[in-house]
């Protein structure tokens, strides 16, 4: 069986608070709307890391220098370690692992470094190199075509309700994962293997 995993409130916790506090010097404060395309563009690979950094300390207007900004935009993973037992318990089955993951360079070079657990998985699928991000279909279908995943054989996990939509249309044995509910994760795989 192939496993689909996508990364942020899945393998990792995002901390979001981390990142407002150091660049607004506010945790409870919300990042400004005018990043949210820059983003967009920059996950799947429409701008490249320095017109990303540039445009994003414009829209801040703010005295971070560009390395402060990078050090402030990767500090927002941490291990989530129920499910990394899920994934080695996979690997250690013989499952073939794939990340499925909307993501930009900064963060890939970040935690594939950071998180030796990575190194588990056989292939990542992410935005930035896609050119298209979830939960559009394109998606999906490189992924299919690339790694010639058969969907009755493949399982795959979020937390974005959009994203499973999306999964199990194709055929993909999808769920939608809950941190808060790590259980129910256990529950489907036991039932599903």
């Amino acid at each position: 069986m192939t496993f689909l995993f996508d990364i942020g409130n899945v393998l990792l916790n995002l901390h979001f608070d981390r990142l407002q506090k150091t660049i607004l010097g506010n945790s409870e404060s919300s990042l400004p709307a005018i990043l949210a395309p820059i983003n967009e563009a920059y996950e799947v690979g429409a701008i490249t890391c320095d017109d990303f950094v540039s445009r994003s300390l414009a829209a801040l207007n703010t005295t971070l220098t560009r390395a402060q900004f990078i050090a402030a935009w990767e500090d927002i993973f941490s291990l989530n370690e129920p499910m990394w037992e899920v994934v080695e318990n996979l690997g250690n089955q013989g499952h073939r692992l794939i990340l499925f993951s909307n993501t930009n360079t900064i963060h890939a070079r970040h935690f594939l470094e950071r998180f030796e657990g990575f190194s588990l998985f056989d292939h990542h699928h992410f935005s930035q190199d896609v050119g298209a991000n979830k939960p559009h279909d394109l998606f999906y279908q490189k992924a299919i075509e690339q790694y010639g995943l058969v969907p009755k054989e493949t399982f795959y996990l979020d937390d974005l309700a959009e994203n499973i939509a999306t999964g199990k249309r194709f055929g993909f044995h999808s769920w939608q994962y809950d941190l808060d509910d790590h259980q129910a994760v256990l529950d489907w795989l036991a039932s599903a293997l």
